[in-house]
């Protein structure tokens, strides 16, 4: 059996001022016309019931999550009562997960990445899960073929040695440096860290009872309490586990961790260049969501509810909200995040 977790508690402040605290990426439609999260749901529905889908997210998100997945019941909504990163977050979701259905296959998606090839994606699912069926003491990681040296990702190294589709991971690499990440992408044998898992319930369990213990014995007693009992002990307890990512908690001291090619059009939308790769453009390169006129200007990405008129400028971002105008070079747009401080 498999089950999901969707992951929709992160602030997405990459994407200020569209994306703020209050009403983060995932709940945006920044690609299309349905939000991030909603479809992730609507993809990982095609092949589970909706009884087997769990979304864990903060407190102060819940209602967005009610409000645009229609479908899913409250009782499948895991709320941390704060932010205490992934560990902690992994920890108490999959203990939720084993309450309901003891032993099982887990998926742990991220709310808010692009997937073009659903059937691809869909597919290359089933095969994990299927390969965790006679080696369930394996966690498996969805890895991505680079094709251009990207800074702003993790990579995997895997075996490139290996005639299986599914590899052994060699070890995790934090973002690089262009340098570096222009030699991996030579090099062939890594890829980009998609932050998609699979593993078995209790084996994730297991592995942070050993390496997380302290995390693992503050939340491990909801799994023999009734719901309203695991509301009231998390509410009081979560503050006390360990505020460290699964990735360094877990992940980088467990060996046994394979990873599978996903070819399907992937992309974490976690920069304005993201949405400069998937939107359409004009015949000089520009992005308008509204009406206006473009003049001797090319390669802009511009936001906006109102007309706008643009004589003779490239390569800006231009993104207009109920609270802020944001005008930024694309070279510097990493930079608006940082200068949301002073506003």
């Amino acid at each position: 059996m498999l089950c999901a977790i969707i992951m929709a508690g992160g602030k997405g402040t990459r994407f200020w001022p569209l994306s703020t605290e209050e009403k983060p990426k995932q709940f945006l439609n920044l690609l299309g016309n349905r939000t991030m999260i909603k479809m992730t749901y609507d993809r990982i529905s095609k092949i589970l019931p909706k009884d087997r889908i769990f979304i864990s997210t903060t407190s102060k998100y819940k209602g967005l999550v009610l409000e645009q997945l229609k479908d899913i019941s409250p009782q499948n909504i895991i709320v941390e009562p704060e932010s205490r990163n992934t560990s902690a977050c992994i920890c108490l979701s999959n203990l939720y997960v084993k309450k309901k259905f003891n032993n099982c296959n887990v998926i742990v998606l991220p709310s808010d990445h692009l997937i073009n090839d659903e059937k691809v994606f869909v597919d290359t699912v089933l095969e994990a899960d299927k390969f965790l069926y006679s080696n369930d003491k394996s966690i498996i990681t969805f890895g991505i073929k680079p094709d251009r040296p990207e800074t702003g990702y993790g990579y995997i190294n895997y075996d490139l040695d290996s005639s299986l589709k599914i590899n052994k991971v060699i070890s995790f690499v934090e973002k690089p440096n262009y340098t570096t990440a222009l030699k991996y992408l030579n090099e062939g044998n890594y890829y980009w860290n998609s932050g998609i898992f699979v593993w078995n319930v209790n084996l994730i369990l297991n592995l942070i009872d050993k390496y997380l213990n302290n995390t693992y014995k503050v939340l491990s007693p909801i799994l023999e309490l009734s719901d309203y009992e695991c509301e009231k002990f998390i509410n009081e307890n979560y503050r006390l586990t360990d505020n460290i990512s699964i990735d360094y908690g877990v992940m980088e001291k467990y060996s046994n961790i394979s990873v599978i090619e996903g070819d399907f059009g992937w992309d974490d939308v976690g920069s304005w260049s993201s949405i400069d790769r998937y939107n359409k453009k004009d015949l000089d390169g520009n992005i308008l969501n509204s009406s206006g006129v473009l003049m001797k200007s090319n390669n802009n990405t511009v936001l906006i509810k109102k007309k706008i008129l643009l004589n003779n400028v490239s390569d800006l971002i231009i993104v207009e909200t109920d609270e802020y105008i944001v005008v930024s070079s694309k070279e510097h747009a990493q930079d608006i995040n940082l200068a949301r401080d002073y506003m």
